[in-house]
């Protein structure tokens, strides 16, 4: 991509670079991918817990913010991800990041867990196909 430096300046550099790195990532089987960058499935942690939610090959977009290929995280506890289609609820069990985080600091009981990411359309509900990350399990001291 060439930049023209005399008509865009630090701008246009800036615009070039956010371009290239909101470029969609896909998976190795080019299909869409959610995933935890941390935790990791095992992990022995004290609550609070760091969630750190992934993905490729799409967008992260605040929820009511209808764009293509955009979504929005939500986190799964110690339950299973709504059937395609269905809206996510809102609940101990379920916590959404409507406004498009990535990171979150989330209070869990002592105990074992199990996790699991849904990107949610615009509205809450489970694309089709789902995209879902794989379940981990943590425990909690």
């Amino acid at each position: 991509m060439a930049i023209d430096l005399k008509l865009h300046g630090v701008a246009g550099i800036a615009l070039a670079l956010a371009s290239i790195a909101a470029a969609p990532v896909f998976a190795e089987d080019g299909k869409p991918k959610v995933y935890f960058i941390s935790p990791a499935s095992g992990d022995v942690l004290s609550s609070p817990v760091t969630i750190r939610m992934g993905l490729k090959g799409m967008g992260i977009a605040p929820a009511g913010v209808d764009k293509p290929h955009t979504g929005h995280f939500h986190l799964l506890i110690d339950t299973k991800a709504p059937a395609a289609g269905e809206i996510i609820p809102s609940n101990e069990h379920s916590i959404h990041f409507g406004g498009g985080q990535t990171e979150a600091s989330v209070p869990l009981p002592p105990g074992r867990h199990t996790l699991q990411i849904v990107l949610g359309t615009a509205s809450h509900a489970v694309f089709d196909p789902p995209l879902v990350s794989d379940p981990l399990t943590i425990t909690v001291k």
